[in-house]
């Protein structure tokens, strides 16, 4: 494995993240203090708890994950779609480096960059509501396994994608409304019957629901369905790339 080829390309990714710093981290971090404002500090001390969890640290989880899931997508696309456009995508392809390197290189990067991010906003969480984490080794792996797999399939949508347009319809359009619905800023118990039923579809909701149990021991399913569900996509978006990468499909400009 060309070792130096990986740290390259990993060491040009996180250095474009630190000379837009303040589009990259900042940005997330500021928006993500917003909801704690107006849901958790203002409407959160008007609310009550919810699942015996005070309102204001219950949507922690869901905030984390609204965050990581629109970075780890929007990171890993536009990492390998820049190269695409600007054309020296071929310059890559034509150095003694293998699909394998080039995708940890990216993808690396990408899910290292939404860590951080994810890490910020837990301890900017702090300022405005205490929360307590029941589980933090199982909070660590939900945030490693979903940086992990969305960068994956933010690399699939940079491959995809022939214009910058079209890098923002899956984080706006699908990532967003999906975390919205998925019990990010309620518990999916709270619906009546019917929309219970019709939000399990949600794949987002196995995320959040995981998330929030390492957080406080309460999920609307179970800890083993979340982390299946999780598993899933992982295998899921590895299984494509795969393909993409043995069928040379949209891999250069």
């Amino acid at each position: 494995m060309n070792v130096h080829a990986i740290r390259a390309i990993y060491r040009f990714e996180m250095a474009r993240t630190f000379r837009t710093l303040m589009e990259s981290i900042l940005s997330p971090v500021l928006s993500t203090s917003l909801y704690f404002i107006v849901f958790g500090a203002a409407i959160g001390s008007r609310m009550g708890h919810v699942d015996g969890v005070g309102y204001g640290a219950f949507i922690i989880p869901g905030l984390v994950m609204l965050s990581l899931l629109n970075e780890s997508v929007s990171n890993a696309s536009f990492g390998i779609y820049l190269p695409k456009w600007s054309g020296t995508i071929y310059e890559l392809l034509s150095a003694p480096v293998s699909t394998s390197e080039i995708l940890l290189g990216y993808v690396g990067a990408a899910a290292t960059k939404s860590l951080m991010l994810g890490t910020l906003i837990l301890v900017t969480a702090r300022f405005f509501v205490p929360y307590a984490i029941v589980h933090p080794f199982w909070m660590g792996c939900f945030l490693v396994l979903t940086t992990l797999s969305f960068s994956l399939f933010g690399f699939i949508v940079g491959v995809w994608a022939d214009s910058f347009q079209k890098l923002q319809v899956i984080p706006l359009l699908i990532l967003t409304p999906l975390t919205f619905l998925g019990g990010a800023f309620y518990s999916i118990s709270m619906l009546p019957p019917l929309w219970q039923k019709v939000a399990l579809f949600n794949p987002v909701v196995y995320l959040i629901s995981g998330m929030r149990w390492s957080f406080y021991g309460v999920s609307d399913v179970n800890v083993l369905v979340s982390t299946a569900a999780i598993l899933g996509f992982l295998a899921l978006c590895m299984t494509l790339i795969a393909w993409i990468f043995r069928t040379g499909y949209k891999l250069k400009a």
